[in-house]
């Protein structure tokens, strides 16, 4: 057995290098050497403070970025801003019956316990009342004038509208005697007295408010219906209204006329009854006559003040 195999190991060793020929080899190295082995890959170290957030397979794309639309502007600052014209220092002007005009950034009327009234114009300037035909304030404008069918000691009027037909008006303080019974509103706002009493019981002061008129500039006039037909003769439309503003005072003047007529009777016959005190009828019936004034006096004086208010449009 030995000797058979002797000739196959010999043939082996003789093909061992002829085989090793025909294989591949790696460059750089000689024939018949063996390969070397490839370095192991050692992964990078990574921060230990960071760590790599897994993938979100759930999450939608993000939607694509637009650019945010410009702040709506509201419309006082879409339109221009109105620049009111530059204000000037208010000077007040006092007129004297001279003639001179006077102008001051500061005119009080003042009015000491004891002594006259004067104006005082700056703080520096003083001039008496009898010396002065008009003058203004904050207060509005005023005119130093005798009053009609009055004494000829002059007054002082607050002008409170300008026109062919300016109005005039003055305040003073009147003591009623009678209790407050009767009416306090008088005429009405136009054509006679006005105001409320204040006080109580028996009597008491009221704030009563005359009214006064000028047509172009001229005399003042009370503030009558009679007075203003005449100075607005030339005006058809004035005078209808006028005529209705006489028409409403003469149903006033009636009712009251009427009421206190009936009152008087029921008074009367309530105390002259056989079974003593008791009320008349005639007292109750008194009560809608002295309503009706109140409802009729307001279209009055809306009848007057629109005759006033047409006349000086020139219509």
């Amino acid at each position: 057995m030995l000797l058979r195999s002797l000739p196959l190991l010999a043939f082996w060793a003789l093909a061992a290098p002829a085989l090793a020929q025909q294989t591949p080899r790696e460059l750089n190295t000689l024939p018949g050497a063996p390969a070397a082995a490839p370095a192991p890959v050692v992964p990078a170290p990574t921060p230990a403070t960071t760590v790599a957030p897994a993938p979100d397979t759930t999450r939608r794309a993000p939607a694509p970025r637009t650019l945010a639309a410009p702040p709506a502007l509201p419309d006082s600052a879409r339109t221009p801003r109105q620049v009111l014209p530059p204000a000037n220092t208010t000077r007040y002007a006092v007129g004297l019956k001279s003639g001179q005009v006077l102008r001051g950034y500061d005119v009080e009327l003042k009015q000491p316990l004891l002594g006259r009234t004067f104006l005082l114009i700056d703080g520096q300037q003083r001039f008496e009342l009898n010396d002065v035909r008009y003058y203004e304030d904050e207060t509005g404008f005023y005119v130093r004038t005798t009053l009609p069918g009055r004494s000829k000691r002059e007054s002082t009027l607050r002008r409170d509208r300008v026109g062919r037909i300016s109005l005039y008006s003055i305040t003073s303080q009147q003591y009623m005697n009678n209790g407050g019974f009767g009416s306090p509103y008088g005429m009405g706002r136009y054509g006679g007295f006005g105001g409320y009493p204040y006080g109580g019981g028996y009597g008491g002061y009221r704030t009563v408010r005359t009214e006064y008129f000028s047509k172009d500039n001229g005399p003042i006039e009370d503030l009558s219906i009679k007075n203003l037909q005449l100075a607005t003769q030339d005006s058809p439309g004035s005078q209808q209204l006028l005529a209705n503003a006489r028409r409403y005072q003469t149903y006033t003047t009636l009712s009251y006329v009427g009421a206190g007529g009936l009152l008087l009777a029921g008074v009367l016959s309530s105390f002259s009854g056989s079974n003593g005190f008791s009320v008349s009828p005639l007292v109750y019936a008194a009560i809608p006559l002295a309503i009706v004034p109140l409802v009729i006096g307001g279209k009055q004086q809306n009848s007057i003040k629109q005759a006033i208010l047409l006349y000086n449009r020139g219509q």
